[in-house]
């Protein structure tokens, strides 16, 4: 098919689907950017784009929630009684076989910018531990080094960029010469792109050439790991379970046997971390039983008198919140793009910059398009089975989301220096403390001095005494 007849197949389609106005400008380029735009047009599945429109661009949406509803169960971060302390124990040690066995990944999704937290750059680069200011994708590096130092294997780790950060992260990476680990057992790959909408269902442009897109979200990251070869590496590697980790909480257990264990041991196929909400309006997805499945359903979309509903004894009667942790098979992963099942969508305004009508650069002052993505948590109803683990705030949550105030820097590494105060003191270290009961030093256990609290029994002979307004690492 020459040039031309493609062109005005192209003008037919866009004018059936009415977004003609994408070829608004194709008499003002130049030869390479008009194939380039062809190119991104001819990606695009216009059928699902007139339901997109229809369904969530020119409608706010809200979930619907089934008949059949009810608060999710989970295991608690402690047995509850010697039945299940006996199933913890076998966990336990299961999923320490699995780790040495090489059949566990990590898996971080980092397609983020640290914009909100003013920092130029992914978010992965932003310096947040409390002595020595390592980066976050330092610290899960340093993590992954000291689980693959002590289980006497090769943990490896895949890292989903998005276009706005792959060329970044990956020279990152590189002038880092990668953390210490192998540059082989680093994989670092794209997620997708979803375009952007006008309220009235119009695709942006983001210049005269180029469609104005988005990173798909981290529901994204499932057709990701099967598009970008990532799943086939695993599998050559015979990865069986990877370890799915958000890019901006500096706390997370990369590799906790007992979740892994707990996960085999119930024949999950994608399982999920919990803890117990501050309050019923913390901004965290709520673990719910619809129609008898674990589903995830965000807090913007969750009722006030279901989150605020309590038990007689005052305990929030839906009062797990997702944390983003999660073991999931490659071979559900496998399945879902096989049989080729599709994420729902989920709608935000959003402030995006593109271009108006005369080809002029708009920067909105205010929210003004509508941006299209997946969450990962939506395909925990498509698993067989599906267990919840709780854990505990303090020892592995503190998102670091703002500049200030809650889930900030500032919060994350209060935590940072609370959680390694509770490792010392756990193994018999006096800790200075301040009235308010916080610590009063500035404390940093680097993942291979102890990956978990027991760890630091054995070191204790490394450890100096601890004053009052200590800078103390631990390495």
């Amino acid at each position: 098919m020459n040039a031309q007849k493609t062109f005005e197949n192209i003008k037919k389609l866009l004018k059936k689907h009415n977004q003609s106005h994408l070829l608004a400008f194709w008499g003002q380029l130049n030869a390479a950017q008009r194939q380039n735009l062809l190119a991104q047009i001819r990606q695009l599945d216009f059928l699902k784009i007139d339901n997109w429109v229809a369904d969530f661009v020119k409608k706010p949406t809200s979930a619907e929630i089934g008949a059949d509803f009810a608060p999710a169960q989970s295991y608690g971060p402690d047995p509850a009684d010697t039945e299940q302390k006996s199933k913890y124990g076998k966990a336990v040690e299961l999923g320490r076989e699995l780790i040495r066995q090489s059949k566990v990944a990590a898996l971080v999704v980092a397609g983020g910018q640290a914009t909100r937290l003013e920092f130029e750059g992914p978010k992965g680069n932003f310096p947040i531990s409390p002595v020595k200011n390592k980066t976050l994708f330092q610290i899960f590096a340093e993590s992954i080094a000291a689980a693959s130092e002590k289980y006497q294997t090769v943990c490896p780790w895949y890292i989903m960029t998005s276009p706005l950060n792959h060329a970044v992260t990956c020279e990152i990476f590189r002038s880092n010469d990668y953390y210490g680990l192998r540059e082989k057992d680093v994989f670092i790959f794209q997620q997708g792109t979803l375009p952007n909408f006008s309220f009235d269902g119009k695709i942006l442009l983001a210049d005269k050439a180029n469609i104005a897109s988005s990173p798909d979200g981290h529901g994204g990251s499932l057709k990701a790991l099967y598009k970008s070869g990532a799943l086939k590496d695993m599998k050559r590697r015979g990865v069986k379970f990877i370890s799915y980790f958000q890019v901006d909480n500096p706390l997370v257990n990369i590799f906790d046997p007992l979740f892994i264990g707990l996960h085999v041991l119930d024949g999950a196929e994608m399982s999920s971390k919990a803890l117990i909400k501050a309050g019923p309006e913390e901004k965290v997805g709520n673990f719910c039983l619809v129609d008898g499945k674990v589903t995830v359903i965000e807090y913007s979309d969750f009722p006030d008198e279901l989150a605020e509903k309590r038990n007689p004894d005052g305990s929030l009667v839906f009062e797990l919140g997702s944390i983003a942790i999660h073991i999931i098979n490659t071979s559900f992963v496998e399945k879902l793009n096989v049989r080729g099942a599709s994420l729902p969508l989920h709608r935000a305004v959003k402030k995006i910059l593109h271009i108006d009508e005369k080809g002029e650069h708009v920067e909105p002052a205010e929210p003004n398009s509508i941006k299209l993505e997946s969450f990962v948590f939506d395909a925990l109803p498509l698993a067989s089975k599906s267990i919840i683990l709780q854990t505990l705030r303090s020892q592995e949550f503190a998102p670091t989301k703002n500049l200030t105030g809650v889930d900030s820097i500032e919060t994350a590494r209060q935590m940072m220096v609370a959680r390694a105060a509770d490792w010392l003191e756990s193994a018999g270290v006096t800790v200075p403390g301040k009235p308010d009961g916080s610590v009063d030093a500035t404390l940093e256990i680097a993942p291979g001095f102890a990956l978990e609290k027991d760890d630091v029994k054995a070191k204790l002979k490394q450890i100096p005494e601890i004053k009052p307004k200590d800078k103390l690492y631990l390495a």
